[in-house]
């Protein structure tokens, strides 16, 4: 048997396609983008299905977006549509006709199917009934949903322990499911619940909960149209969030100054053509970034304290005009050690470490001086890093500084990147709960929930290359994909037992699998959901807060998909049969009695089912938002914190890759082949160099390398790529995920938040070798 039959590859082929360049774009979107998004949409839906969908995507009454987590607006919604390009490429691949079926499984392999690349793979279409890998299979075959709830529930409870089994939630589950599934799985009797938030903002969780006392954002969409300055640091708007753009058009034109904090210059942060308006289709557009800091990667901690540094000399002169000392005052603590520890930085130095011009630095601080209406903003390129909790703890800093929160147009705001992740979490999907939830759980369910913290997704991966964890269970997403050290994580997966994924679409973490593998389908956001004749609707949390309802509106490509609660319920019954306190089959018909137990269980959705059908839904409680900070560590205050510029350091022969997303993809769902702002198009496998590291490296523009990092004296080998000039840092280099996740060492991780450290990986750059046959 050949290793491809017995291990489906975990990376994409080692091919190229047709490279073409054309210069970065300035500005997003404009017709170009609506273009692009229709193209999508009439290609996989045919037309009318695709654009009936579209006008009811992000309305009141219609159905929330399955990508990006950016709210909707509290006041009325543009009747030409409250989507994007991105968001409409979304739809296009979960409103396609296509469907696998058995026929398809039967005639395609697992390593056949796994020869393809990401987006080949994903562009066959909704998986339409369940199937089952079993062991020594080389093909997916049918299985009835009793069957395979039936199996899923024998392994579970043939393991030695309930913490041999891991469930692992994507951020596109809605609040519904993920409180039946977190309540299932710890009546099962583990914390075991890795999410996709472990690789995200799990920094921003923790760094924002030690200081403020709440691990979500303080800012509401309206903040941002009337605020003064807005901070934008390792996040790009333009393909990962593009409907932000509408909210900094409507800042720029009220008078705000933006300041965008990237080692990349990125189009959607540059410039704005918005396609609703006349200045968008056949003007410049808007000018969105006042001040653009190039920054090194991960010098963002160089230059918060650089800035900090230049405010605290200007209050020093000037007593009374720069801070909020009242503030500060009356609602934090630790200033006098964050005052003593900023004085002895050298100016000179930070903005050395920040990769910076000390008069751009000044030009922030400047801009930032005398308001308080300011809002920062990151994603990404703050979290992904050893330091990202110290370095997020530094902007919160900032914001203290200012007396930036507590008030109208000001706070924080972490940019969540998937739909509903900030919802999974408030719905208690946690691997780490707190015993106060877990109290809550037992005063209403009356089992005793598991008290001891779980594995998160570090974690479950090392325990499953350990042999500890036997089964795996993925509500949504692409694990293998999504996840750090792709041949390590590969050989965690097939170490398993058993792996289930509940999936709309195929994707490579249907490939590489442990002994048995079941995919169980399930509905889209868009799809119709019917329950005994009733209609039901699913409710979500965004990034700032607001709870409401998406209902979708069509036809599912099968009658044989289950919606993610009735799978949760179905399995929960058929694992813990009678000696469950809970009555599983109520719940799986009802979405109403769901969240009335989640009114009951989670504070802030009291009146949940009244509360959420009205338009718009609700605000959930936030008291940083409010001027008060629920921090008992900390007097109640918030809390400033001293920490330290990262060293940084490189040997002469290393750079930093920060691994980045095309525009034509959302996490790891590959649209197209195009990363169209950046000028890059029909290839993926691309690493974006400086001009003068090529030169010294001895390289060429277009020549083919191997990418190689070292960490823990393990070679991990990312190979044939082909290297692209570009206005990136010396010693910096981006390429795109999945493809680069198999450099992102499975140690190497963020303080306190585990977070991998996609955004700083120690490379070194070889010209290709062919590999030996």
């Amino acid at each position: 048997m050949s290793d491809q039959i017995k291990h489906p590859a975990e990376e994409n082929p080692e091919e190229l396609l047709d490279l073409k360049l054309t210069g970065p774009k300035k500005v997003a979107a404009g017709v170009k983008a609506v273009t692009e998004a229709l193209k999508d949409v009439v290609e996989e839906t045919g037309g009318p299905r695709g654009i009936k969908a579209l006008f009811k995507m992000n309305q009141k009454g219609g159905f929330d977006c399955s990508s990006c987590a950016w709210p909707d607006p509290d006041d009325d919604r543009s009747a030409l549509g409250e989507y994007c390009e991105n968001g409409a490429k979304a739809l296009a691949e979960e409103a396609t006709t296509k469907k696998l079926t058995a026929e398809f499984f039967a005639q395609n392999s697992v390593a056949d199917l796994a020869r393809l690349n990401d987006y080949e793979i994903g562009k066959k279409g909704r998986i339409a009934e369940p199937v089952y890998l079993p062991k020594g299979g080389t093909h997916y075959q049918p299985i009835s949903w009793d069957a395979a709830f039936k199996k899923i529930a024998d392994h579970l409870n043939t393991l030695a322990s309930p913490d041999e089994a891991a469930f692992y939630t994507s951020g596109r589950t809605s609040n519904e499911a993920s409180f039946m599934y977190q309540l299932f799985i710890r009546e099962y009797g583990t914390n075991n619940l890795p999410d996709c938030s472990n690789m995200c903002h799990e920094s921003s969780g923790v760094a924002l909960n030690e200081t403020i006392g709440i691990g979500k954002g303080t800012v509401k969409l309206e903040d941002f149209y009337h605020s003064d300055v807005i901070v934008i640091l390792g996040q790009n708007p333009g393909t990962n969030h593009p409907r932000m753009l509408s909210a900094l058009e409507k800042a720029k034109n009220n008078g705000a100054k933006i300041i965008s904090i990237n080692p990349l210059y990125e189009a959607g942060l540059m410039a704005f053509k918005n396609p609703q308006n006349v200045k968008g289709v056949i003007g410049s557009g808007t000018q969105l970034t006042d001040l653009y800091l190039q920054v090194k990667i991960n010098g963002d901690m160089a230059l918060l304290k650089a800035i900090e540094l230049l405010l605290y000399r200007a209050e020093q002169d000037n007593p009374g005009t720069v801070f909020d000392h009242r503030f500060i005052a009356e609602k934090t603590v630790g200033y006098e050690d964050f005052a003593a520890a900023i004085q002895n930085y050298d100016l000179n130095e930070l903005a050395d470490a920040a990769g910076v011009p000390l008069w751009q630095i000044q030009q922030a601080a400047a801009m930032m001086k005398k308001t308080s209406k300011i809002i920062f903003c990151w994603a990404m390129g703050l979290t992904q890093h050893v330091n990202g909790v110290d370095t997020i703890k530094e902007v919160v800093n900032l914001c203290l500084l200012k007396g930036a929160i507590g008030k109208p147009n000001a706070g924080l705001c972490p940019v969540r990147g998937h739909s509903n992740v900030q919802g999974n979490r408030t719905m208690l999907i946690n691997d780490k709960p707190t015993q106060q939830q877990l109290d809550k759980l037992q005063e209403i369910f009356g089992f005793e929930p598991p008290r001891k913290n779980g594995y998160d997704v570090v974690e479950a991966i090392v325990a499953m290359h350990q042999e500890k964890v036997k089964v795996l269970f993925c509500m949504g997403g692409n694990f293998l994909s999504a996840t750090p050290d792709t041949v390590y994580t590969a050989e965690a997966l097939r170490k398993t037992k058993l792996t289930v994924n509940v999936s709309t679409k195929l994707n490579r973490g249907h490939l590489v699998v442990g002994e048995e593998s079941i995919i169980l389908p399930t509905l889209s956001r868009s799809d119709k959901d019917v329950v005994n004749g009733i209609d039901q609707f699913i409710t979500s949390e965004n990034s700032m807060g607001v709870v409401q309802m998406s209902k979708g509106i069509l036809e599912p490509v099968s009658n044989n998909l289950l919606n993610e609660t009735q799978i949760v319920c179905k399995l929960a019954k058929a694992t813990l049969g009678s000696r469950s306190v809970v009555d599983w089959d109520r719940y799986a018909t009802s979405y109403d009695d769901v969240r009335d137990l989640i009114a009951m269980a989670i504070p802030g959705f009291a009146d949940y089912n009244k509360r959420v059908r009205e338009p718009g839904g609700f605000y959930l409680p936030n008291a940083p938002r409010e001027g008060s900070f629920d921090t008992p560590q900390l007097n109640n205050k918030a809390g400033f914190t001293v920490t330290t510029v990262p060293e940084n350091s490189l040997a002469a022969d290393e750079y930093v890759l920060m691994t980045i997303r095309t525009h034509d993809q959302f996490n790891t769902t590959i649209y197209g082949l195009d990363d169209r702002y950046r000028g890059v198009h029909n290839e993926r496998r691309v690493i974006f160099m400086n001009a003068s590291d090529i030169q010294k490296a001895g390289l060429q523009p277009g020549d083919k390398v191997d990418l190689y990092n070292y960490h823990d004296g393990v070679e991990r080998v990312a190979r044939l790529f082909v290297v692209v000039p570009y206005n990136i840092p010396e010693g910096n280099t981006a390429g795109y995920y999945p493809e680069t996740n198999v450099l992102v060492p499975i140690h190497s991780v963020a303080l306190k938040s585990n977070t991998p450290t996609s955004k700083y990986v120690v490379i070194k750059i070889r010209k290709h070798a062919v590999k030996a046959a």
